[in-house]
């Protein structure tokens, strides 16, 4: 008999506190730590607020406070049947800073984070003090890479076209025990990265009921609305400069979002922007190599006036 799977596995013990915010009619579970300038860090797919587990010990040390969140349709968060384009989940993120009792916050995104992060800067700039995006182009670089380099980027985001398919995409990545989100997590990583025990945590938070839908729902927008009036809306939109300043970490062995992909990003960035390559790592260099991506982001955060 399969084992039940729900939101209580998010509740991850640790030198952090766990409760739930409400935005916009949404309720969000949110994991908090520390105090200071708060820094608000948001996950990609297939994770969850735990991606950011070294983060919410490093960035307190360093005299933040750091707050992780389900992002909508993820882990203990609200699964509503609608909102998972960019323009709303940017809604979200806002929504959440403002309900944190802040006017405005430095962003942290990676992947799908990132690419709402990015949406930040554009449709609710006075929010966003400064934006580290992470294994993220900006929306309209991402775009333009996919229509561009059809044996790179367009090949690269392969799993994403099969992700169009009505529920059977779903019913594959929670089938053998959520097998695939291992293998998703394995074939973009560098070396040494998952280890089981962590595969093992993202495969069975996954599994939450509604989860793997919602999931798909983000890709589904992304790539529909390419060709719909609200998607080429969104695309005009932000080809408004941003005005915050800007990190953007990428790690030099990612097959999900091509380092070349992601650089292409600065020309959206009108602020002091910084990149930075962390070698060795994939797609997901806060996890795989944390010593490494905490001190460029902590060193960049630390910096009052970062340089171009």
């Amino acid at each position: 008999m399969k084992p039940s799977r729900d939101e209580s596995l998010v509740l991850v013990e640790g030198p952090w506190n766990h409760r739930t915010v409400h935005a916009g009619g949404t309720r969000f579970h949110i994991v908090e730590a520390g105090e200071g300038p708060l820094v608000l860090l948001l996950h990609g797919f297939p994770q969850f607020w735990w991606t950011w587990r070294h983060q919410l010990e490093s960035l307190p040390a360093a005299g933040y406070r750091a707050v992780a969140v389900d992002l909508r349709g993820y882990g203990a968060s609200d699964k509503p049947p609608r909102g998972y384009d960019l323009r709303t989940l940017a809604g979200d993120a806002a929504g959440l800073i403002r309900s944190l009792g802040e006017t405005g916050a430095i962003v942290v995104g990676h992947d799908w984070g990132g690419l709402l992060a990015w949406t930040m800067g554009v449709h609710d700039p006075k929010v966003l003090r400064r934006l580290v995006a992470v294994s993220a182009p900006h929306p309209l670089r991402l775009r333009s890479a996919l229509l561009t380099d059809p044996f790179g980027q367009l090949r690269a985001s392969g799993y994403s076209l099969g992700f169009q398919l009505p529920v059977l995409p779903e019913r594959r990545l929670v089938a053998h025990d959520g097998s695939r989100v291992g293998r998703l997590l394995d074939d973009w990583s560098g070396p040494d990265w998952p280890t089981e025990e962590v595969a093992r945590k993202y495969r069975d938070v996954f599994q939450i009921p509604g989860t793997a839908h919602c999931a798909l729902e983000y890709h589904r927008w992304f790539a529909r609305s390419q060709f719909r009036p609200d998607g080429l809306r969104f695309a005009r939109q932000m080809r408004t400069r941003i005005e915050a300043p800007t990190l953007q970490l990428h790690g030099s062995l990612d097959t999900c979002i091509l380092p070349r992909t992601a650089q292409g990003s600065s020309r959206y960035v009108a602020a002091p922007y910084q990149w930075r390559l962390i070698e060795g790592a994939g797609h997901f260099p806060h996890e795989e190599l944390p010593a490494q991506f905490d001190a460029e982001l902590t060193s960049w955060l630390a910096d009052p006036e970062p340089d171009r």
